[in-house]
């Protein structure tokens, strides 16, 4: 089963801190991937990438980017993982959320 990129992402209080912060230690935000005024950036340094985003949600997320999640929920509920929230329609970009046993949220999200 292929996971896809792995990122962290957090939620932050203030944005520009954020960023300035992670830049500091030499992450890059990409320009295509959400803006200070939408209020989320994906940031990456290396292979290794974190998401920011203020007010979004409450606390952070285990994010993975697969290319066939619908596949992956699939899997899970075959195994008894419950899903808190279940992919959307047939086709196309979606997500699912579930809790590992600590109660850590984990996303697989498509797009």
């Amino acid at each position: 089963m292929e996971l896809g990129q792995f990122s962290v992402s957090l939620s932050v209080k203030d944005i520009k801190k954020s960023k300035k912060f992670y830049e500091t230690l030499g992450f890059k935000a990409h320009p295509q991937c959400g803006s200070i005024e939408d209020k989320w950036l994906i940031l990456q340094k290396d292979t290794t990438v974190i998401g920011i985003f203020e007010g979004m949600f409450e606390s952070n997320i285990l994010t993975f980017n697969p290319t066939n999640v619908r596949a992956i929920e699939k899997h899970l509920l075959d195994n008894d993982i419950t899903i808190d929230t279940p992919t959307q329609g047939e086709s196309g970009p979606t997500h699912c959320v579930l809790k590992d046993p600590d109660g850590n949220a984990i996303m697989f999200d498509q797009f």
